[in-house]
């Protein structure tokens, strides 16, 4: 796939890294160009710095990795997004970082639909820790970080869930898009305890299934 990317901050290096390491060609742009160059020449020629108008053009999936306040007109810049795939990652963080801005009767991401009609919005990536992306999703034995999503376009849903699990996490389908009210709290409290709780960045909710073994084995 061909994944456009808007920011090249820790989110989206973080998210080019991962992504051109999964075998996908990745588009970048941002504000500062040479930052994006930097970042480019660091991963690797799967990386290609274009322009702002021209990242929507050719990518498959396109992803804002600004923050929530910039991410409606970073979108308007990257070219038509008539039935194309976006994925929003932000979580709408108060200024002090105290909680959501937006909120449990309705979602950052449906807003953003609002705001982008006939683009085809998914949440995700929201609970994902930049550090988690760039080291990438195992963290020993069977436990690999999760990343949900959420959406209200089957086909949609059905690329974004190729591209997490070809980057190594699990994707796991939170339902449709009125569900970022639940994705963008886990965000929060995934912030909280990364930095307020000071547990670090390293650190990603998951969804852990018990299987019964002994249960099963004494069955048969």
């Amino acid at each position: 796939m061909k994944i456009g990317i808007i920011g090249s901050g820790n989110m989206g290096s973080a998210l080019a890294k991962r992504i051109a390491l999964a075998g996908h060609d990745v588009l970048l742009t941002a504000k500062d160009r040479a930052k994006a160059e930097a970042v480019a020449s660091g991963i690797g020629p799967t990386v290609r710095v274009v322009a702002a108008g021209d990242v929507a053009r050719d990518a498959d999936i396109v992803i804002a990795a600004t923050p929530a306040g910039s991410q409606a007109e970073a979108l308007r810049s990257a070219g038509d997004l008539n039935g194309k795939t976006v994925i929003d990652i932000a979580n709408p963080l108060k200024p002090d970082m105290s909680g959501l801005s937006v909120g449990y009767t309705t979602s950052f991401a449906e807003e953003l639909a609002k705001t982008l009609p006939t683009a085809r919005i998914v949440k995700a990536f929201n609970t994902t820790f930049a550090q988690v992306l760039s080291e990438g999703a195992d963290f020993g034995g069977d436990v690999r970080a999760a990343v949900f999503y959420a959406g209200d376009d089957d086909k949609a849903k059905k690329a974004v869930h190729a591209l997490i699990e070809s980057m190594g996490f699990d994707a796991i389908d939170a339902g449709p898009l009125s569900h970022a009210r639940y994705l963008e709290p886990m965000g929060m409290l995934n912030i909280w305890l990364g930095y307020m709780a000071k547990r670090g960045t390293g650190i990603a909710p998951t969804w852990l299934v018990r299987r019964h073994k002994a249960a099963s084995k004494r069955a048969a």
